[in-house]
């Protein structure tokens, strides 16, 4: 019986390290962006070591995609500018009721720099191409095969979005459809509308 105790033991010791050293392999390979992958991490931050990441009060992680005319667009082209990166998809229906707002506060305040960077979720040029005629969309909307800058932005619900001041820092994440009072809200954290 202390024999059966024992290799017991022992047996449920390799299970457990092993599960450690596979929680440890997962965690780096999801950490880790993919090697094809279009999305860029910036170099060092230039104004006071704020760390790269998706979150508020960080600097945005720096990616390079596609637009509809096949222009390639970096985020950091943008610095000096107010930024709102907003992910969205085509069968998202509240992606859909937002899109007008988002038009419309780009048309009243281009002229004082704001720039919308519209990711869409991994979808056909075709399609979202289709989608952005049918709204009138005039801001600029992106491409992202493989969802790769999804991945990167840590992006689990559509719409959702960024909203990055003239330096490059992220003030407002905003889950879910925005009302207009929202947005306009959201706008005045990185000095538009205000």
């Amino acid at each position: 019986m202390l024999k059966i105790i024992r290799k017991s033991k022992i047996l449920l010791s390799i299970v457990g390290i092993s599960a450690f050293g596979l929680a440890l392999l997962t965690l780096n390979i999801i950490r880790q962006p993919s090697p094809n992958s279009n999305a860029v991490r910036p170099e060092p931050d230039p104004i006071g070591n704020l760390e790269v990441a998706p979150v508020l009060g960080s600097l945005s992680p720096e990616f390079e995609l596609l637009d509809l005319a096949g222009d390639r667009v970096k985020l950091s082209d943008f610095i000096g500018e107010p930024v709102v990166i907003n992910f969205w998809a085509t069968w998202c229906g509240p992606c859909r009721i937002e899109m007008p707002a988002l038009e419309a506060r780009f048309k009243e305040y281009e002229a004082s720099g704001l720039k919308i960077l519209a990711v869409d979720f991994d979808e056909s040029d075709e399609k979202v191409r289709k989608f952005g005629d049918e709204l009138g969309l005039t801001f600029t909307i992106l491409l992202d095969p493989g969802a790769n800058v999804q991945k990167l932005y840590r992006i689990r619900a559509y719409p959702t979005s960024f909203f990055i001041d003239r330096e490059g820092v992220i003030q407002v994440q905003h889950f879910g459809a925005m009302t207009e009072e929202q947005l306009d809200a959201n706008l005045a954290q990185i000095g538009i509308g205000i």
